[in-house]
C-alpha cells in the first residue's frame, strides 16, 4: 500500500491523531482535516485513495460531505468509511444510502479500522486473478478498467457497488446469501448485518435503472443475477 493516500476528516483532535498514527504505521500517506469544508476541498484537490469521514463536523456535516463527493465525477468513486458515535442500525443504513462504503462506530479498535481500510482498498485495485469482461443482457463489466456500462452508458458506482455487481453478474443463476456477499464483497464478517447488503443492492438497482430487474431477490435467502 506504499504511496496510498488516506484523508481523515475528524474534528476531535485525539481521535484524529489516533487514526492518523495507526494509518501511518500501516504504511499509508495520511492527510487530515478538522472540518467538513476543508475535508471536501482536500478530497477534490488531492484525490485520496480513501476517506475516513466523521459524521458530526463543523462547517459541513459528514453526510453533506459524502453527498457532495458522490455528486461529482472526480470524487464519486473515492471509497468512504464513516466514523461516528451514532451506533443505531438506522444510522448505518442512512450512511450507506448516501454513499458510504463502510461504517465504524466510536469507540472503535484502531486495528479494525486499519483492516477495513485495507479490505476496501483491495476492492478498488485490479488483481491478476480478476476474471475478464462480463457481458449480460446489455450490461458490460470490465474489472481491469473498473468500468460498468448498460447499453453503452457508464454507471457511476462506488467501489463496493462495483464489486457487488461483478460478484453477482459473474455467476448468473447462483443464489448468494447475505452472509456470502458480506464475506466475498466486503472482505470480512459483519456479524449478521444483513441490511448492509440490502441497502447496497437497493442503491445499485436504482443506478441500474431499467436493468434493475437483472438482480433478483430470493426471499428469505439473498440475491442472484438473472440467468
Amino acid at each position: 500500500m506504499s504511496g496510498t493516500t488516506i484523508l481523515v476528516v475528524e474534528d476531535e483532535e485525539d481521535i484524529l491523531d489516533l487514526v492518523s498514527f495507526n494509518l501511518t504505521q500501516a504504511g499509508y500517506r495520511v492527510l487530515s482535516a478538522r472540518d467538513g469544508l476543508r475535508g471536501l476541498d482536500l478530497a477534490r484537490s488531492e484525490q485520496p485513495d480513501l476517506i475516513v469521514l466523521d459524521l458530526m463536523l463543523p462547517g459541513m456535516a459528514g453526510k453533506e460531505v459524502c453527498r457532495s463527493l458522490r455528486a461529482k465525477d472526480a470524487t464519486s468513486k473515492i471509497p468512504v468509511i464513516m466514523l461516528t458515535a451514532l451506533a443505531g442500525e438506522t444510522d448505518r443504513v442512512v450512511g450507506f444510502e448516501i454513499g458510504a462504503d463502510d461504517y465504524l462506530t466510536k469507540p472503535f479498535s484502531p486495528r479494525e479500522l486499519v483492516l477495513r481500510v485495507g479490505a476496501i482498498l483491495r476492492r478498488t485495485m485490479p488483481a491478476e486473478s480478476v476474471p475478464g469482461i462480463v457481458k449480460r443482457e446489455g450490461l458490460q463489466i470490465d474489472p481491469q478498467r473498473h468500468i460498468a456500462e448498460i447499453d453503452g452508458q457508464p454507471l457511476s458506482l462506488t467501489a463496493t457497488e462495483f464489486k457487488l455487481l461483478h460478484q453477482l453478474a459473474s455467476r448468473p443463476g447462483r443464489v448468494f446469501t447475505r452472509d456470502n456477499l458480506l464475506k466475498s464483497v466486503w472482505g470480512y464478517d459483519y456479524g449478521g448485518y444483513g441490511r448492509t447488503v440490502d441497502t447496497h443492492v437497493r442503491r445499485l438497482r436504482k443506478k441500474m435503472g431499467s436493468a434493475r430487474e437483472l438482480i433478483e431477490t430470493v426471499r428469505g435467502v439473498g440475491y442472484r443475477f438473472k440467468e
